[in-house]
């Protein structure tokens, strides 16, 4: 048996019958990098702009790193694709946005220009459908 039990929030009292905002998370460089190689694989829950944005820079900066040596930019690429993909996956989930969304990106120009887009959105209230943000 199942004891698990959806979480009853009462919004009765706050304005609109929306759920109250949580103060901001700030997610500095390297506390984003530490959060995003402890959840190496996944692809459950939530990851804030900060930290989606603070990674892409982190593997952005690293993969500069091996530029001059064709084999250490595969080895990169390869040891840096799961992470990347989990964080893109958790930061569609915080925009409300189920993670199979990140397929769209394989639209040439378009796919690519949604995905910005859609990266760079606020959180939605919280929780959301995937639960509430939890580094």
């Amino acid at each position: 048996m199942n004891d698990y039990k959806q979480p009853n929030y009462d919004y009765s009292q706050q304005p609109g019958g929306m759920p109250p905002t949580p103060p901001p998370v700030y997610i500095g460089f390297g506390d984003a990098i530490r959060i995003c190689f402890q959840k190496y694989a996944t692809f459950s829950g939530r990851a804030t702009r900060a930290e989606y944005w603070w990674f892409y820079l982190f593997t952005f900066i690293v993969s500069m790193c091996g530029v001059w040596n064709e084999y250490l930019t595969y080895a990169i690429s390869i040891a840096l694709l799961i992470p990347t993909l989990a964080v893109s996956w958790r930061r569609l989930h915080d925009i409300g946005k189920a993670g199979g969304w990140y397929f769209i990106g394989l639209i040439p120009i378009v796919g690519w220009i949604l995905l910005i887009v859609w990266f760079c959105r606020p959180s939605e209230p919280y929780p959301n459908r995937f639960g509430p943000y939890q580094p």
